[in-house]
């Protein structure tokens, strides 16, 4: 659910990690009931793009971070978007009228988005219309739309991960995204386990957070996901490392790299099967050290709930991926 914390000071729901824990990150790609959702989804975007003059892939990205904060079951709604109905209807508007103009006097949020007169708080294009209307308050630049999403969500992360994905469907000109890429194209050789969660000791105990990749010098690296570069550079544990945030509020990182692909730069748009880097042994030291170790690529995944991130074991999608993999 959707609460608009500041200026009104209401609190987000805290989603629990057990709910999103199941959260699927891959879909069978041919499923006609999700192509009809999705195309539902656009069509409801664009109109109201028409009428607030808020570009469709931002009230997209809106939608998409607010559905991956759902439990799985719940993610097939037609919009994710929603209000409390306190903010919907207005304080004091204790029958909860629809109509607009009586939401009004009571400085409800609730809108008439359909043109019949009322503001249903069960009706999409309601609820859209309501939501675009409060974003388009702020203005229609880019960074009048970025003050409006800090205002509502009080979190960096949450702005950063809203624009990054917006970035994305405008740039594939769609919101149905479903393919994924195994991080090493199959004719060369590899060797993978289940590692994460074990015991790691240089810069003290810690968890390993991801799956190591075992591959030779110099092996292609790909980008797994539709997603934008977050960050590129030497990390004292991963070496050269790339993270990349997707359209599912997930950060995939790689890390250990021998060097980076030409073309791949902080904010780069990437789709699965890029090439981004090639695999090598860099990291545990100061900028340059390499060799402490196999070469190898740490792939691991981090989830967003909202409040904050956490990584999850990237092993059962690894090998998802490399079974659908060319």
């Amino acid at each position: 659910m959707i609460l608009v914390v500041n200026p009104l000071n209401k609190k987000r729901i805290l989603i629990l990690a057990a709910f999103i824990f199941v959260f699927s990150l891959h879909r069978p790609a041919f499923a006609k009931e999700d192509e009809n959702l999705f195309d539902q989804r656009l069509s409801l975007y664009k109109k109201t793009e028409a009428t607030t003059h808020i570009p469709w892939y931002y009230l997209a990205a809106i939608d998409q971070y607010e559905r991956n904060l759902l439990p799985a079951q719940e993610s097939d709604r037609l919009l994710s978007i929603s209000f409390p109905s306190e903010l919907w209807y207005g304080i004091g508007n204790l029958t909860e009228e629809k109509n607009e103009k009586i939401i009004q006097q009571f400085h409800g949020l609730g809108k008439d988005g359909n043109g019949d007169g009322l503001a249903d708080l069960n009706n999409e294009e309601d609820l859209l219309y309501s939501y675009a209307s409060y974003i388009a308050s702020y203005g229609l630049t880019r960074d009048d739309f970025k003050i409006a999403l800090f205002n509502h969500y009080q979190r960096d992360l949450a702005v950063k991960t809203i624009m990054s994905t917006a970035r994305i469907f405008k740039h594939f000109g769609k919101i149905d995204l479903p393919e994924r890429a195994f991080p090493i194209p199959k004719e060369y050789n590899y060797s993978y386990r289940s590692t994460w969660g074990h015991r790691r000791g240089f810069g003290g105990i810690r968890m390993h957070e991801g799956t190591d990749i075992f591959a030779n010098y110099g092996t292609p690296i790909l980008s797994t996901t539709y997603g934008v570069v977050e960050l590129k550079g030497w990390n004292r544990f991963g070496g050269w490392r790339i993270g990349i945030r997707d359209i599912n509020n997930i950060y995939h990182y790689f890390a250990h790299l021998n060097g980076y692909a030409d073309d791949v730069e902080v904010g780069t748009i990437v789709k699965p099967g890029d090439l981004i880097g090639s695999v090598g042994s860099t990291g545990y030291g100061p900028v340059g050290t390499a060799g402490k170790f196999p070469p190898h690529l740490h792939y691991g995944m981090y989830k967003d709930n909202g409040l904050s991130e956490w990584s999850f074991d990237p092993y059962p999608y690894l090998r998802r991926w490399e079974s659908t993999s060319k």
